[in-house]
């Protein structure tokens, strides 16, 4: 409709890389000549969101297609009114042309443009050919690009894990240095961009890159200081085999949560918080309540973790208790405990890295594949056997 209506419009960024990989795209980006305003009037489905620089989302069914107006190079006298001290963007809705929106964008795999119409691709920045070299390259001066949005950073490294491409060692060079102006990045906005990092199939390898660059510790800062401490000699693994199981169910199109993510991310904090004050005294029940909110207020500093999602962790975290009581009607109950798979399911993770019995894990598994006699046998094996007293029969009074 946009071209029928005589404006300009080309799939862009992300999509056309995919296509040109040869991979699925996840979603579709359209840009234009035409003013957000102009494309609400065009499509009734149509709402404008951003307030740095406002787009549209168009609804067809259940796809959005999200339509931006081509960008321009801002003049000085805008940047300078635009800008935060450290160089960060707040306001960019200065439009301009095709050439100059490419020149806006952050990557050069990112900025190429497909015409629908014949099937060309518009390239103003060697991006086919970066394509082709597996390169990722940011557009313009590294340094001054990463200013204007930090949140650059973690796409550098998103990107290049998803694609398995190496960032070109100028565009590399500033990561480390700057990694302290994720500082400043809302809370709300960094949750989002952690979905992107850690739920796109291949969180293990964004977490070592996150790490390499050294930009991990300003996103969960307590887990960096736990996980560079060993346990008896030997680096903690709970992460990223966390990491690594979430990649296999995203892989397999299988559900994952927000909730399990954190509660593998932030774990070895409250452990270690837990074992501190039960140290100094606290009752267990007590030192884990006090933990468990101190780390998650800590962590919403950083990421802002809705309720839903936080509430959840915690019941992860308070029910690795429960798997020590296999007695009596205890273990029946609590297979029925709505968060009992999720909490398995860490149990496991647990096992797996070392830091829980085999055995509990292989208990806890079976019973679960056995009938209900099958269960209550195991349970009854696990009962110690009792001796009954005999009473003594009192003599009859005379």
């Amino acid at each position: 409709m946009l071209k029928e209506t005589g404006f300009v419009a080309y799939l862009v960024g992300g999509c056309v890389r995919d296509l040109l990989l040869g991979r699925e795209p996840k979603d579709f980006d359209v840009v234009t000549d035409a003013r957000p305003e102009e494309v609400r009037k065009l499509f009734r489905n149509a709402r404008l969101i951003g307030r740095r620089f406002r787009l549209a989302h168009v609804r067809f069914g259940r796809e959005i297609i999200e339509v931006a107006t081509f960008r321009a190079i801002p003049r000085e006298a805008d940047a300078r009114e635009g800008r935060t001290a450290e160089g960060r963007i707040l306001q960019d809705n200065v439009f301009g042309t095709q050439e100059e929106d490419a020149l806006r964008r952050d990557f050069t795999v990112n900025a190429l443009y497909y015409d629908v119409r014949d099937f060309s691709v518009v390239d103003y920045v060697n991006g086919v050919q970066d394509l082709k070299q597996g390169v990722l390259r940011v557009i313009g001066d590294p340094e001054t690009r990463y200013r204007e949005d930090p949140v650059r950073l973690l796409r550098a490294v998103r990107f290049a894990a998803k694609l398995g491409f190496k960032i070109e060692p100028a565009s590399a060079a500033p990561i480390r240095e700057l990694g302290y102006l994720l500082l400043d990045v809302p809370p709300a906005r960094m949750f989002e961009e952690l979905i992107k990092l850690f739920h796109g199939g291949y969180g293990l390898e964004t977490y070592e890159l996150l790490r390499t660059y050294d930009l991990f510790k300003y996103i969960f800062p307590l887990t960096e200081e736990a996980l560079s401490a060993e346990e008896q000699g030997y680096p903690l693994t709970l992460v990223p085999r966390a990491l690594a199981n979430t990649d296999a169910r995203v892989q397999q199109g299988k559900p994952v949560t927000p909730a399990f993510l954190f509660a593998a991310m932030l774990w070895e904090p409250v452990r270690r918080q837990l074992e501190s004050r039960t140290a100094h005294g606290h009752k267990r029940y007590v030192a884990f309540q006090l933990a468990a909110n101190d780390v998650l207020a800590a962590q919403a500093q950083r990421v802002a973790l809705p309720r839903r999602f936080s509430v959840m962790a915690r019941d992860i975290w308070a029910l690795q208790s429960r798997f020590e009581r296999r007695s009596g009607k205890q273990a029946l109950r609590f297979l029925e405990h709505r968060r009992f798979r999720a909490a398995y399911d860490f149990l496991l993770l647990r096992v797996e890295a070392g830091e829980e019995r085999p055995e509990l894990g292989e208990w806890w598994t079976q019973i679960q594949e056995v009938d209900e006699a099958g269960r209550r046998a195991m349970i009854n094996q696990l009962a110690p056997a009792h001796k009954r007293k005999r009473r003594r029969r009192q003599k009859s009074q005379p």
